[in-house]
């Protein structure tokens, strides 16, 4: 189940990047499970990790080589996060890397892999490892659809953005995909994304702008609070558009700009295919004496299984939101003078329920598919803004029966 129309993707092709996907049987006979994707020679990548200290092995030698060399090949598996694995599952992740560079005619240091799956299980090394030249021999320029199928777990879509951006000399383009449906938190979320385009970008501002984009994005949403192994997320920048880009330029603030646009598109998309999910739910606080207290709040409110069930059950019992934002932690929080609501209805005000509150105005916006959430600090100008899903008898099927 996922919340909102499935709007198809016309992916705009980005020079000097081609994909290719195959089917490694590592989960389930047939599907598509296998991702490569190899961007040209001169390219820069940089990239954003999990947080979790329980990171999965390919994560640990994606930093590795990001670190130590310039990688210009991705490879994927999925129906198997590799993560929880020990020194088996280094092995693993390295022999997989030492493959596919035998496929591209790079060094081994140039390639990055990543799993996505079941935790705590060793990866079928040898299907893997005989699927990869299918998959190399499936590279195109076109294949984002396919990819974009084969990195899902228990998505019920694929989630993909593309653009094209005018700058002053040139038309650039900015093409992406993702995956994540549960265990989804940020710092990262369990999810993974790619996101190519064919600019040209040094090595630091590539990972400044990852590192920017995806704080403001994937960063930004919650489904159930947990927080993957094996959370990834790519920059690449081909440059075979010939457009330097320069920090400070007019042109730089209107591809971040896109930039971020593509990456909460891709973002929002992981919490409308949210597990389980039947409602989409925007969080926003203002009057924020910082940033970090805005989020404190927003968070708070996303995470608390009371607010998600109600709003599953479309329930207006709007003190459940009131005490999320009670006990968030902001110092010294006036709740006289703070105000919620929900949707246009004023919920909260002068420390209790607002006067003019009915419970009809409030029914109303809790039958939507779509619901927001506004809490007005009224102790600054900061604001911040997430977005999270509800908490459905279908979250607690999916993640019960995830090994089956």
């Amino acid at each position: 189940m996922a919340v909102g129309a499935a709007n198809p993707v016309a992916y705009h092709p980005v020079p000097g990047f081609q994909l290719g996907t195959a089917s490694a049987g590592i989960k389930t006979a047939g599907r598509k499970d296998l991702v490569i994707m190899q961007a040209q020679a001169g390219s820069t990548m940089a990239g954003v990790f999990t947080a979790n200290a329980f990171c999965a092995a390919p994560v640990h030698v994606c930093r590795q080589h990001l670190a130590t060399d310039e990688p210009l090949v991705l490879v994927v598996n999925t129906g198997n996060a590799n993560a929880g694995t020990g020194e088996q599952g280094m092995l693993d992740a390295k022999t997989t890397c030492a493959a596919v560079a035998d496929l591209a005619g790079v060094p081994t240091t140039q390639v990055l892999p990543f799993s996505t799956g079941v935790i705590g299980e060793t990866l079928p090394i040898e299907r893997l490892l005989d699927a990869l030249p299918q998959a190399y021999g499936n590279l195109s320029a076109c294949g984002w659809q396919n990819a974009a199928e084969g990195i899902l777990t228990t998505d019920t879509r694929t989630k993909g953005a593309s653009v094209k951006v005018k700058l002053s000399s040139e038309e650039i383009t900015i093409s992406g995909i993702a995956k994540g449906s549960g265990m989804i938190r940020p710092n990262m979320a369990t999810m993974l994304a790619y996101v190519a385009t064919d600019i040209r970008l040094s090595p630091v501002l590539t990972q400044q702008l990852v590192s920017e984009t995806s704080e403001l994005s994937f960063n930004r949403i919650t489904v159930d609070g947990d927080m993957s192994t094996n959370d990834s997320c790519i920059l690449v920048a081909t440059g075979a558009s010939g457009v330097d880009l320069v920090a400070g330029s007019h042109d730089y603030a209107l591809f971040r700009d896109a930039l971020i646009a593509l990456m909460q598109q891709l973002a929002q998309a992981i919490v409308r295919d949210g597990e389980g999910a039947t409602k989409f739910i925007s969080v926003a606080v203002t009057g924020g004496a910082n940033r970090q207290e805005c989020l404190d709040v927003a968070y708070a409110i996303a995470h608390s299984p009371l607010v998600k069930t109600a709003i599953f059950a479309s329930d207006p019992n709007w003190g459940r939101i009131l005490a999320a934002v009670g006990y968030a932690g902001v110092p010294d929080l006036d709740v006289d003078t703070l105000t919620i609501h929900l949707g246009n209805v004023l919920l909260v005000a002068n420390g209790g329920r607002a006067p003019c509150y009915e419970e009809e105005a409030g029914q109303s916006v809790m039958d939507e598919k779509e619901i927001g959430i506004n809490v007005d600090l009224k102790r600054g100008t900061c604001s911040e803004t997430i977005w999270t899903t509800d908490l459905s008898y279908d979250y607690v099927r999916i993640n019960a029966d995830y090994r089956s």
